[in-house]
């Protein structure tokens, strides 16, 4: 050890120790990005709009809400989830229309856009956490092998936690010549994992990128970053505005409501197809993520204020994340879909659609979802307008499964 070793800060030392799965930290160059942006002050990136990162009110209810026994089986699938058998064959054709879905299951979507392929948040491990032997587990194999998927354009991040930026998943992808559209300081984890700088395209919210003719758009969310249990916020989240030569669609990655998808919609839409996230959510962190009647009332709102387009839920089914039912998500879209007179698809995990043509709608969670008390699922919380101004929530009780 040399002298000036010696006054390397410990917790320098301790993070140049830790193992890959935590990532790296932005440095150099990039880091001066960081410290240059609009949305980085204080030393932390900027939500758009406050929000409370850590879970609210007491850890102690969470915890016996969280692990009693009873509501851990009302949390996963109560049978096999019906993964679509043939993703594969069904891709083999190029969409008639231009534009084409896949949802993997959570968060990953393989969008066929005007002759390119964009891959959001590819997640094929086992679990979302830095330890294969702990974590939240996958309720669902994948629809099919990542390494059987094909080529692929563009695969973009929207942040670095583990159930939307995945190590093993990564690698692979590593190996291909795809690029990777990632936001601000995520770039540091993909390059310590093998990625290419000369294939990241690194970006701030606002700025764009063009990949094969299509144009991708880091766009702001209301959420927060962090691989470790110290977080310096020093990697920024996003949702994706995604368009091609005929085709718009929008992915929100994590996000809270609020009023900036007024703007979005306003800037890069409308959509033909938003992916929006409506699970995960709670009342003990609700600033972070959306319920699924605030997630219709941001499709609406990058829709301009009414219906149009074609919503697809995300970000449930896949991870036991949160207190809810296993398929609660799931019913409160569709009830909300419908109350809204706005198109929404509910495809199997591994399901393409069209968005232009016959959208899946069939129940398909019922039969293996396990019974539901039949809860008051909007909360007067949840019933609240967050925001002055913005889109009214419908305000009906919803059924649940077992009543149907």
């Amino acid at each position: 050890m040399t002298g000036a070793d010696y006054f390397v800060p410990f917790r320098t030392k301790l993070r140049s120790m830790r193992s890959e799965p935590f990532g790296a930290d932005p440095s150099g160059a990039r880091l001066q990005r960081i410290l240059n942006s609009p949305n980085f002050a204080d030393g932390v990136f900027q939500n758009p709009l406050g929000a409370r990162t850590r879970p609210s009110g007491s850890t102690l209810e969470f915890a016996k809400v969280y692990f009693q026994k009873e509501q851990r089986i009302r949390r996963a699938p109560a049978g096999t989830v019906p993964v679509h058998a043939t993703t594969l064959a069904d891709l083999a054709a190029p969409p008639a229309s231009g534009l084409r879905l896949t949802w993997m299951g959570h968060s990953s979507v393989l969008a066929e856009i005007d002759g390119r392929r964009v891959l959001f948040d590819p997640v094929w491990g086992d679990r979302c956490s830095p330890f294969p032997f702990v974590g939240p587990k996958r309720l669902h194999p994948v629809p099919v092998p990542l390494t059987t998927l094909g080529d692929v354009d563009v695969v973009v991040i929207s942040h670095d936690h583990y159930d939307h930026l995945d190590l093993p998943t990564i690698r692979a992808l590593a190996g291909t010549g795809t690029v990777f559209a990632v936001p601000l300081g995520v770039g540091a984890h993909l390059e310590r994992w093998g990625v290419a700088p000369d294939r990241l395209r690194e970006l701030d919210w606002n700025e764009t990128a063009k990949v094969n003719g299509i144009s991708l758009t880091a766009t702001p969310a209301r959420h927060f970053c962090g691989r470790g249990l110290r977080n310096n916020q020093h990697t920024l989240w996003a949702s994706w505005s995604v368009s091609g030569p005929e085709h718009r669609i929008y992915h929100s990655g994590d996000t809270g409501y609020f009023p900036g998808f007024r703007d979005i919609g306003a800037e890069h839409g409308p959509f033909d197809a938003t992916m929006i996230q409506i699970g995960a959510y709670s009342e003990y962190w609700p600033d972070i993520h959306m319920t699924p009647a605030e997630g219709m009332r941001a499709h609406l709102d990058l829709q301009g204020g009414g219906p149009h387009g074609v919503l697809l839920p995300i970000h449930w089914g896949t991870f036991n994340l949160a207190p809810h039912a296993w398929a609660e998500p799931a019913e409160w879209t569709k009830d909300v879909a419908e109350e809204a007179e706005q198109a929404a698809a509910f495809p199997r995990p591994g399901e393409p659609f069209e968005p232009a043509g016959v959208l899946p709608v069939a129940p398909w969670w019922r039969p293996v979802s396990a019974p539901m008390a039949p809860p008051r699922w909007r909360t007067a919380e949840a019933e609240a307008d967050p925001v002055p101004g913005s889109a009214p929530v419908v305000r009906r009780d919803l059924d649940v499964a077992g009543e149907r």
